[in-house]
């Protein structure tokens, strides 16, 4: 398959903040990332200051006006599309001077690349008039990043009016948010992540930049973040069904990403990549049938090819090799590399103190908690300013926080509408209602205690994730607005320090070296290890009380991951060619894990004992 920017990899989005301007600073080298679309107030508060910036009319959009979220959006795309284009006409303009950005461009190139293979004549070359027809050439072929944006599905509540009324569903926050981006300038691509929300599929159909063209092009596409390849084949057919193509099933570990981690059911990444690779074919054959058929329908030219359709893979790669592997036995089209940018400031957005925290993070300071208020386990740091602020506010028997953006609200078990289980209104009912069922012994001291924590565990994320950009934009005077939480994967640990661009690119190529001494199994031991971690924990919690439904869930985790070994046992040839000592090590790491497994196996005799 054909990428349509220079880089095999992607900067995946990174909590709210953390990638919200990433285009404006990695775009112009042809780098590709995603922005978050949850928080339309710092998407307008981002606008805000990058218009100053760069000297950009800029007039607000407050929450007083109708469709104000997803005019936010198209704004702020807008501006951060202007900007690139201004950047990229720059460029274009620029002398291939050693410290020109535009010689940073071809710089940054892998070393395969054709580009870059045109770039090296051209400095060779000693004929005046050839050089001059080359750079002239060098120049035409510069090509931006993509400036994609991310919407999690099951961020979707529902919106209401100044008089309470439930607004009508094209207001929700998800749709609105994909309004904001079909009504842009961009031509890039939406990442749907987390899974299915079948209104929002369908709210696709009513923009026809995201259907093909004439020439069977699309203005605009449309990514699907996916853990396993029949959530692929599903969400797939759904889209095709509607006439709507996915450009690209961006597969992400379960539990070795950063963020929300939604792990499988023991299913490890190895044989996941397999199944795609040995379907891929297959896969784009079905949709393109249910595809075709969706557009005829609607009486629209069905394009007589199958369109491009990427296979990408991110979550925990911490090596040229690990990505260079991914390519060439699954044939990724590319990679995503999330968590070890967040230690680049020329590419994230990551304030002073969280950065230091980031940088200086051994692998006990990276947990999979209990924090987020949807109830997913949420990859974070220990001893983050918005950690702090939380066993603050405890301490002052004054738990949660007050709820102003209101993006993660679920909860309805004590309220009408839907409410946030981080928020203070909750937390305060849940902790009388636990304090009033341990009075009256419905609950022992040891429930109590337990779920007491769970209730107080929760952080507002809405504005943790977020801050970090505002304290770098000057925004917002209090005391709350400088709480950071910040959610990097696992792998961060074996990263150290601050790195440059062209650091963690040349990493990325096999030209520089950025892990720090702590040794790194392979990143498919590594996820390993989390899975079999997982399932203790699930066997533990799951164990006094087991019914037959968890047995069988539990019993069918641990065969996955046993059929996972397996398969990584085949595998280490091909993953160490002519490596014998490491594949003497890695798969002293899979039996050991294996003995793990044993050891813990689910007995039913031992459950009703």
């Amino acid at each position: 398959m054909q990428l349509t920017t220079p880089h095999n990899f992607h900067l995946p989005v990174m909590g709210l903040a953390f990638s919200i301007d990433s285009p404006i600073k990695v775009a112009r080298f042809g780098i590709s990332s995603v922005a978050s679309l949850s928080d339309d107030a710092l998407l307008e508060h981002t606008r805000s200051h990058y218009a100053q910036v760069y000297n950009r009319p800029y007039e607000p959009i407050t929450d007083k006006q109708e469709d104000y979220r997803a005019k936010r959006t198209t704004a702020f795309l807008n501006l951060v599309d202007e900007i690139v284009k201004t950047q990229m006409e720059e460029l274009r303009m620029q002398e291939f001077t050693p410290e020109s950005e535009i010689t940073k461009y071809f710089n940054l190139l892998p070393d395969n690349s054709p580009l870059r293979a045109r770039y090296n004549q051209m400095l060779e070359t000693s004929d005046t008039e050839h050089k001059n027809l080359l750079q002239t050439e060098l120049r035409n072929a510069l090509v931006p990043g993509r400036i994609d944006v991310n919407i999690m599905t099951k961020l979707d509540r529902t919106n209401y009016s100044k008089s309470g009324e439930a607004l009508p569903q094209e207001f929700s926050d998800a749709l609105a948010a994909l309004r904001g981006f079909a009504n842009s300038t961009v031509n890039s691509s939406v990442v749907f992540s987390a899974g299915m929300n079948m209104r929002l599929f369908a709210y696709l159909e009513q923009f026809p930049c995201f259907l093909p063209d004439a020439k069977g092009h699309f203005e605009k596409t449309v990514i699907i973040k996916v853990s396993d390849y029949r959530s692929a084949l599903v969400q797939g057919k759904i889209l095709a069904k509607k006439g709507i193509w996915v450009s690209e099933f961006r597969i992400e570990s379960g539990l070795n990403c950063g963020g929300h981690a939604f792990a499988t059911d023991g299913y490890l990444i190895g044989p996941i990549l397999e199944e795609f690779k040995q379907n891929r074919q297959a896969l784009q054959s079905e949709l393109y049938s249910l595809f075709s058929s969706a557009l005829a329908s609607k009486g629209i030219h069905v394009p007589g090819e199958i369109p491009t359709q990427l296979i990408t893979m991110q979550g925990g790669i911490g090596t040229a090799a690990e990505h260079d592997f991914l390519q060439e036995y699954y044939g990724m089209d590319a990679t995503g590399w999330g968590t070890p940018f967040l230690l680049v400031p020329e590419a994230t957005t990551v304030d002073e103190p969280t950065l230091k925290q980031l940088s200086d993070a051994k692998a006990e300071d990276l947990y999979l908690s209990p924090i987020s208020p949807l109830g997913v386990p949420f990859n974070a740091l220990r001893g983050t300013s918005s950690e702090e602020l939380k066993q603050m506010r405890i301490d002052k028997d004054k738990p949660g926080s007050p709820c102003v953006k209101k993006h993660l609200v679920s909860n309805t078990e004590f309220t009408e509408e839907a409410i946030c289980t981080a928020s203070r209104k909750y937390q305060r009912r849940k902790l009388e209602q636990l304090d009033e069922q341990l009075n009256t012994q419905v609950l022992t001291p040891e429930l109590y205690k337990a779920q007491k924590e769970s209730v107080l565990a929760k952080e507002c994320l809405c504005e943790g994730l977020a801050n970090s950009a505002l304290q770098i934009f000057n925004i917002g005077k209090k005391a709350a607005t400088k709480a950071v939480t910040i959610c990097p994967g696992p792998n961060l640990a074996f990263f150290s320090g601050v790195f440059k661009l062209h650091e963690m690119v040349d990493h990325i190529y096999g030209r520089f070296n950025a892990l720090n001494q702590t040794y790194r199994p392979h990143m498919f031991i590594n996820e390993l290890k989390m899975y079999v971690d997982y399932w203790k924990n699930k066997k533990t919690e799951q164990f006094e009380t087991l019914t037959d439904k968890q047995e069988k869930y539990l019993n069918n985790f641990w065969q996955n991951m046993q059929d996972g070994i397996t398969y990584y046992k085949q595998l280490l040839p091909e993953l160490f060619r002519n490596q014998l000592e490491r594949q003497v090590l890695m798969l002293d790491e899979l039996l050991e894990a294996e003995d793990v497994l044993l050891q813990a196996q689910l007995r039913r005799a031992e459950a009703v004992a």
